[in-house]
């Protein structure tokens, strides 16, 4: 399937989507985020762990306010920014929630606005030492969107989400470290290399139970603690099905390492 504004390519049961508009730094526009979510559908059904990164020196810019946000509206219309997280975001940020594999965001120079959004819902958040995330929705009059609210406050805490949605100052990545945003802050020339491993680790494992561990974690972040108990145990009973924990239970007996397929 061929794409304009992104790029995918697959390699050891690992698919690559590269935001491809380095002349925006990767703002998003309605054709890219069509391109997003269908790129996360189709390799979803085919491979076993999925990399979100960017072409050139940005992550992604946030949103294209040149590239026709208004034209899904009618003639007229006041406008109305949201409309836009409706029919296409919202979609997309909740397809990346429910996705049947682990997959890891890359992060060099800028995630602002939504690409904030899109980079921190990542299963593991890699960054270069250039990246920094940038909630610049306040100072353009807008509110944050994307999931920014529901995501920083999970991660951060209400008073330090406030300051990056209120002051909207730059979170580089050091700092976004310290404070539990990222996983892993690399070197630029890193950023590729360290992710690839880590996604080809993830990509050997337990598919189905990954996929699950990551359902678990969402589950949880908004679920009560009696809810949790509960899906933990019917997921277990579902993983416990799989050949990959008849296949990792003889292994961990034969003092081995286990030869996962994903089924």
């Amino acid at each position: 399937m061929s794409y304009e504004k992104i790029q995918v390519e697959v390699s050891s049961d690992v698919g690559i989507i590269r935001l491809n508009d380095p002349a925006t730094l990767n703002a998003v526009s309605v054709p890219m985020i069509a391109e997003i979510d269908r790129a996360f559908t189709e390799l979803s059904d085919s491979v076993r762990a999925i990399v979100l990164t960017g072409v050139g020196r940005a992550f992604c810019s946030g949103a294209n306010l040149t590239g026709g946000l208004g034209s899904l509206q009618a003639p007229g219309e006041e406008l109305d920014l949201g409309l836009i997280l409706e029919t296409h975001i919202n979609p997309l940020m909740n397809k990346l929630r429910e996705l049947r594999v682990p997959w890891i965001s890359a992060v060099r120079g800028a995630a602002a606005g939504v690409g904030c959004s899109l980079a921190l819902a990542g299963d593991l958040v890699v960054a270069g030492e250039s990246a920094y995330f940038l909630q610049a929705f306040s100072r353009i009059g807008l509110v944050p969107d994307g999931g920014s609210s529901h995501l920083l406050t999970r991660a951060l805490g209400r008073v330090r989400a406030m300051e990056m949605m209120l002051l909207g100052d730059r979170i580089p990545a050091r700092q976004a470290m310290e404070w539990g945003l990222v996983n892993r802050v690399v070197p630029d020339d890193q950023l590729e290399a360290a992710t690839r491993e880590l996604a080809v680790r993830l990509a050997v494992g337990p598919t189905q139970t990954l996929g699950l561990i990551r359902k678990l974690a969402w589950t949880a972040t908004d679920a009560s603690w009696r809810r949790t108990l509960r899906t933990e145990r019917e997921m277990q009973r579902t993983v416990s099905r799989t050949r990959d924990v008849a296949e990792g239970i003889e292994a961990f007996l034969q003092k081995r390492p286990p030869g996962f397929t994903g089924r």
